[in-house]
């Protein structure tokens, strides 16, 4: 699907009223340029642009654990990733549109996309950060067309980790796992199978990602907090 200006307002709007009653934003659009690396379209034609799908602070919890409790399976092995493409693939393909996922391959260059859209930067957990939301935020989709889009998201003026001088996040860890401000996998999922590790991150949530200063105020709900520690103690 081409989106024309004229009508590039009105598919906007398509999209994030389908999105809405999910807890699901359109965060931000990358426009490709020509000779460039782009993803394929269904018909085998590179897209033009991508607009990426996410969530902002805790907006589709509800959606996601209504959507769940409601399977007897609890929706899988990745409910999220099944929950999110049970959303998206819908009004993707009314619109005439491909989507993509970041748990799908030929897997997609999703960070380096946000970051170009938003204008954001990996923080020492390697979670981009937000000058708004912080680290509560993310991204579940992308919906690509094969003409330019306009921009819909806003691109941050300044990166809040150039700016804090402190970096509580480090010091917050209590694996040790951002000693050399790079996020060590290995230590922090060995934390969290330890006892000290289930009582604390595990049952309330990453202290490092907590300790940020930046968007308080979207933190996520406990039960999203445990949902996200769980898959990464796996």
């Amino acid at each position: 699907m081409t989106a024309p200006s004229a009508d590039a307002d009105k598919t906007i709007e398509t999209i994030r009223a389908a999105l809405a009653p999910h807890g699901l934003f359109l965060r931000g659009t990358v426009n490709f340029e020509a000779g460039e690396a782009a993803p394929l379209l269904a018909d085998g034609r590179r897209a033009a642009s991508a607009v990426l799908i996410g969530n902002i602070g805790g907006s589709l919890w509800q959606p996601f654990a209504a959507w769940r409790a409601a399977l007897p399976d609890g929706g899988g092995a990745d409910p999220l990733d099944t929950w999110s493409k049970a959303v998206i693939q819908p009004i993707a393909a009314k619109e005439g549109l491909t989507a993509y996922f970041p748990s799908d391959p030929p897997w997609q260059p999703f960070q380096r996309w946000a970051m170009r859209a938003e204008g954001l930067k990996p923080s020492p957990l390697g979670i981009l950060i937000h000058a708004r939301y912080g680290l509560w935020h993310g991204y579940r989709g992308a919906l690509a067309f094969d003409g330019p889009f306009p921009e819909t998201g806003a691109r941050a003026e300044a990166h809040p980790c150039d700016l804090c001088v402190e970096k509580p996040c480090i010091s917050a860890c209590p694996a040790n796992a951002l000693a050399d401000e790079r996020f060590d996998v290995g230590l922090c999922r060995g934390h969290l199978r330890s006892e000290a590790g289930r009582a604390g991150c595990l049952a309330s949530g990453c202290r490092s990602r907590e300790s940020c200063p930046v968007g308080r105020n979207y933190c996520y709900p406990l039960e999203q907090l445990r949902f996200h520690m769980a898959a990464l103690s796996l």
